[in-house]
């Protein structure tokens, strides 16, 4: 395997530079794809292979099945030029708070509803690896996106959306995010979030709600304050007004369907914030390594 050409860095002139054609796309593409996994033809298992017809394809010398970087990727089946896929993609990881669908449309002159369809994908492929639970103190609390409905105070949920959310912090500040959406604030709801996102050596501090008290037994170093309208929770209500803030400047309304994939866009980039420079390609590998989706699936 050789070593390959990482690009690093968020300036725009940079980028245009490394990806003028689609050419250097698909380079890229197949350099990853193929430095990081020996071949292995799709078709019939066989590992020897040539140069195919496409561009950077590998063609299977058994069967001579002729696969394309993109193919088994998210950009599989892509409609439009691979370097509107990768501009697209270096906009929504790079830029402080992305970009809406509606100004990708504007900007790369597609329609709409196909820069939503990709921007889908792509926050698939942002979604955490759920490898790394935090460990260290964590304070969690639920928020609600939507505004206040008549005759639905404290907890109850409307027609409101309901979202779980843990904070790392450190000294100095605040490490990782994560964030759920969540059907409601009770135990059951609350438990998967934690196995996957939290370590049970965490230092976890939550609110006074009850919803949080049967998870002591397996999250022994966790406590309860009251939250006196987050005066003890500064940094985790900051953290949730950025979200809140975000959703309403950017993108104004989703359903409940697609709040995840805006919540974990939220914080691929919240989490990598102190790694901007690294950030597309992390976003690409991911992309090549996550399977297909068929349109119709985001629907």
């Amino acid at each position: 395997m050789n070593e390959r050409n990482q690009f690093s860095g968020v300036n725009s002139i940079k980028f245009n530079r490394a990806f003028s054609t689609d050419e250097d796309c698909f380079r890229y593409l197949a350099d990853i794809k193929w430095n990081e996994t020996e071949f292995q033809c799709k078709k019939c298992g066989y590992t020897k292979y040539c140069h195919g017809v496409k561009p950077f394809s590998r063609r299977c010398m058994k069967c001579k099945y002729d696969e394309s970087p993109t193919a088994g990727t998210l950009f599989d089946k892509c409609k439009f030029p691979l370097q509107l896929a990768f501009h697209i993609a270096f906009k929504i990881s790079t830029k402080k708070k992305g970009m809406s669908s509606l100004e990708l449309s504007r900007e790369f002159e597609l329609r709409q509803k196909t820069c939503w369809e990709f921007k889908w994908k792509i926050q698939q492929a942002m979604q955490s690896s759920k490898l790394h639970p935090i460990n260290g103190i964590v304070h969690v609390d639920e928020f609600y996106i939507g505004g206040p409905e008549e005759g639905k105070p404290g907890r109850s949920k409307g027609n409101k959306k309901l979202v779980v959310v843990a904070l790392e912090i450190v000294e100095g500040g605040v490490g990782r995010a994560y964030a759920q959406v969540i059907s409601d604030a009770s135990n059951t709801s609350f438990k998967p979030f934690f196995e996957t996102y939290i370590s049970k050596d965490a230092k976890i501090v939550t609110d006074v709600w009850k919803g949080y008290i049967p998870l002591k037994k397996d999250y022994p170093n966790m406590e309860q304050m009251k939250s006196e309208k987050g005066k003890n929770f500064p940094d985790l209500h900051f953290h949730i007004m950025n979200i809140k803030g975000w959703l309403r400047g950017i993108h104004q309304h989703c359903t409940e369907e697609r709040l995840q994939g805006y919540l974990d866009e939220f914080h691929f980039r919240h989490n990598r914030r102190s790694n901007m420079g690294t950030i597309f390609d992390v976003l690409i590998r991911k992309m090549i390594f996550s399977k297909p989706i068929r349109l119709q699936s985001v629907n």
